[in-house]
């Protein structure tokens, strides 16, 4: 190899290597906990155990009242999705559909607070959410994900959490879009001692003309687990070859045909 050419690919190398170095955050590292951290986590509210949105129940339901007022871009594109709603879904093909519309499904919901971290396991696709109260950043260029980055702090007795980073094949309301730009405020509480209160807002300066606030109501079931959730066992979801989604509703073990 050319000894100039050579050099000039190591000078390459060495000024991208040193322009990842530079734009690289630095880890977060969570201290192990300690019996003090474990003591404070008893004082706050208990939110620990398996939660559902009650049907027919205050709050909205599992789908919140109203619409998002969305910016005209947006709002043409909405239109767009409800007219193709036919076609190829995320629930024909099992993909979960993310936040926040995975907070609002008619499934159960356990949450588990350990410290420096609340983790929600959802029952509908077999989901987990991590939400970090361990003092950690929210990152600047999270990679987008179907939940997003989760950072959460206590405030008095809620917690109030802020996601970030959203992959752009989830809907911030059915059959709605989001950008990129994305955040999602949610204030957890407790109303009484079986009863959770959680506000969720949305804002997104591009696909919204102003924050699209909802409040949901979740009952506790101190006697319930979280059951398995396989969406591919018996997935009776089908997408045809012109590319239209359907549902098989023939009962399992019922011959079909002519008799």
């Amino acid at each position: 190899m050319n000894a100039f050419l050579h050099r000039a690919i190591l000078v390459c190398y060495a000024v991208t290597a040193f322009a990842f170095t530079a734009n690289a955050q630095t880890p977060f590292k969570r201290p192990p906990p300690t019996p003090a951290d474990w003591a404070a986590l008893a004082k706050l509210p208990d939110l620990t155990g398996v939660w559902e949105i009650p049907m027919g129940g205050p709050g909205g339901g599992f789908f919140p009242p109203g619409r998002p007022s969305l910016t005209p871009e947006y709002a043409a594109k909405a239109q767009a999705l409800a007219a193709h709603a036919g076609e190829d879904t995320s629930s024909a093909n099992c993909v979960p559909p993310g936040m926040p519309m995975i907070m609002g499904e008619p499934y159960p919901m356990e949450f588990l607070l350990t410290p420096g971290q609340v983790t929600i396991v959802i029952e509908a696709f077999s989901m987990v959410r991590h939400i970090y109260t361990d003092g950690r950043p929210m990152p600047s260029d999270p990679d987008p994900t179907y939940f997003g980055t989760s950072i959460g702090h206590w405030d008095g007795d809620t917690l109030v959490v802020e996601s970030v980073g959203f992959s752009s094949h989830t809907e911030l309301a059915m059959r709605v879009p989001h950008s990129d730009k994305m955040r999602i405020l949610e204030k957890f509480r407790l109303t009484d001692p079986d009863t959770m209160s959680i506000e969720t807002t949305v804002i997104d300066p591009e696909a919204l003309t102003a924050p699209y606030i909802s409040t949901r109501t979740l009952k506790r079931h101190r006697s319930w687990t979280i059951a398995e959730y396989v969406c591919e066992d018996n997935n009776r979801n089908f997408v045809d070859q012109n590319g239209k989604a359907g549902i098989n509703l023939t009962p399992p073990g019922t011959k079909t045909g002519k008799p």
